[in-house]
């Protein structure tokens, strides 16, 4: 069928939702919009916390490594931590979280460790979960955290 075209009927497998309205639609969509622009910034913050909690520092060369970026990247982002008020750094010493920084990373680890717990609940491999719960942590809302914290506690 061409683009052009319109159906005569929905197929069977289709969305059980029908289409939504325009402004509930565009909140939809303006919601996740919002959390690609904020989900890198998270990603690096969380990071930073969590090799300042497990090795004692963060260093642009550790996070370029665990990333999978080059040290360039990291420094742009560090860049931006910095004008973001995220973060602190001197030249050739560790990254240091500012207060908003500690309070972006521990949300951050909290949202991660409630997404990854219930995808491990529901029987996902370790790996898949792993690798799911980095994207999916930055899309649900907290009233969804909120049902997932609930779940994996009944299923213990």
């Amino acid at each position: 069928m061409s683009h052009d075209q319109t159906p005569q009927s929905a197929p069977q497998n289709a969305s059980v939702d029908a289409l939504p309205p325009v402004k509930q639609h565009a909140r939809q969509y303006a919601t996740v919009r919002q959390a690609h622009e904020t989900e890198l910034i998270e990603d690096y913050v969380e990071l930073i916390g969590d090799l300042l909690t497990h090795r004692g520092e963060a260093r642009a060369t550790d996070i370029a490594a665990r990333m999978g970026v080059s040290q360039a990247t990291v420094s742009k982002m560090i860049r931006r931590l910095n004008e973001l008020e995220l973060v602190t750094n001197r030249p050739y010493r560790s990254l240091f979280l500012t207060e908003a920084g500690h309070a972006m990373a521990k949300a951050s680890r909290e949202r991660h460790d409630i997404m990854l717990n219930f995808l491990r609940a529901l029987g996902v491999s370790d790996d898949a979960a792993r690798i799911d719960a980095e994207g999916m942590e930055h899309h649900v809302c907290d009233e969804t955290l909120d049902v997932m914290q609930r779940f994996i506690a009944a299923s213990r």
